[in-house]
């Protein structure tokens, strides 16, 4: 399997989704790409343990991409390897009435990451400049000043969200919150072989919705807004991911193994020392058990 270097797929300057590879031709097997993935779980379990001890950071993994995409099994497989208590993930729908009282920030505030853990975002606050500048009419359902119809949103209405949702990111990382958000890249024409699936196989049935045969019609409104969103919130400290997403395993290879990557960037990130007096104890601790 030939190497991967996870700073090909970083968005660090200005990119166009259509020129970007949906699939990685790798000439790896399926056994190649389990076992390499395999390999990288279990160094994330380990590191996740280390980082809840060290106590100073939490990891936020923001998941985009459209229906089919792969975001539900790719958890399943890059964090099965973790403490259940060490990671929790939030699926973001349709904001409830509660959160509709609030600015549509607050639901995300609240599902941050506890220091020493992950969280991990399957959708993010990204719809909020995905769906609903597809579909505009939702926002009359946050109820905001000034905006009584689709008419009144503006695009520098658009541009103020994007700020705000950089202004978020800065203000997170800057308190312990390492970001990275990854958009996978799927083709059109391996979402129609997926859905075609979920119609032909039984035991997926469950999955198919009509509503995703309505969304896959502003396929392309969806291109132009993730490609916008991406360009104008990618940062250095809350970086953009573009994964190839046709093959689900590479897909699941690649994002655990940039994760492991930039975790490699934070060498302060250790199990911290034990007491001096308590290493002077050490015999005395053991003699006081084993006379149990």
């Amino acid at each position: 399997m030939k190497s991967i270097n996870p700073e090909n797929f970083k968005v660090v300057d200005t990119i166009t989704l259509a020129n970007r590879p949906t699939n990685l031709f790798n000439e790896a097997s399926d056994d190649d790409k389990e076992n390499k993935l395999d390999k990288v779980q279990k160094k994330l379990s380990e590191l996740q343990d280390v980082m809840y001890a060290h106590n100073r950071y939490g990891v936020l993994i923001c998941l985009q991409g459209m229906d089919t995409s792969g975001k539900d099994s790719l958890i399943r497989e890059v964090f099965k390897e973790f403490n259940p208590r060490g990671v929790l993930v939030h699926s973001f729908k349709t904001p409830n009435s509660t959160e509709l009282e609030h600015d549509y920030l607050w639901r995300h505030y609240l599902a941050l990451p506890e220091k020493g853990k992950f969280a991990v975002f399957n959708r993010t606050h990204y719809e909020n400049v995905l769906v609903t500048r597809v579909h505009p009419e939702y926002i009359l359902n946050e109820n905001l000043p000034g905006i009584e119809e689709v008419t009144d949103i503006t695009p520098q209405f658009w541009e103020n969200r994007m700020e705000q949702i950089n202004n978020f990111e800065k203000h997170i990382t800057q308190n312990g919150t390492i970001v990275l958000k990854f958009y996978l890249h799927l083709s059109k024409e391996e979402q129609r072989e997926r859905l075609l699936r979920r119609l032909e196989e039984e035991e997926h049935y469950w999955k198919f919705s009509a509503g995703d045969l309505k969304e896959r019609e502003r396929w392309d409104d969806y291109m132009k807004y993730y490609e916008e969103a991406i360009n104008k919130t990618a940062t250095i400290n809350a970086p953009w991911y573009v994964v190839p997403a046709d093959d689900k395993d590479m897909c699941r290879y690649i994002i655990a193994e940039i994760m492991w990557n930039e975790m490699q960037k934070y060498t302060d990130i250790k199990e911290p020392e034990l007491d001096e007096k308590v290493k002077l104890n050490f015999s005395m601790y053991k003699e006081q058990l084993s006379k149990e």
